[in-house]
């Protein structure tokens, strides 16, 4: 997810990405445990995806 296309998004859209984001995260930390995950960075990438959503909800709730 780019920066652009978080900036498009609706703060409905962005809750349901977020919680989208959040169960993937959830199901690549068990994979990573169980070892059956095959790119360790898509934590990394998920967790910037969150962390950019949070952000983008935060000013569309200040505005």
């Amino acid at each position: 997810m780019k920066k652009k296309e978080t900036k498009k998004m609706t703060k409905d859209q962005a809750l349901k990405d977020l919680d989208k984001l959040k169960k993937e995260l959830f199901n690549f930390r068990f994979q990573k445990i169980n070892g059956q995950l095959t790119s360790p960075s898509k934590i990394n990438i998920t967790k910037k995806n969150i962390a950019r959503l949070k952000t983008l909800i935060d000013r569309k709730a200040n505005a």
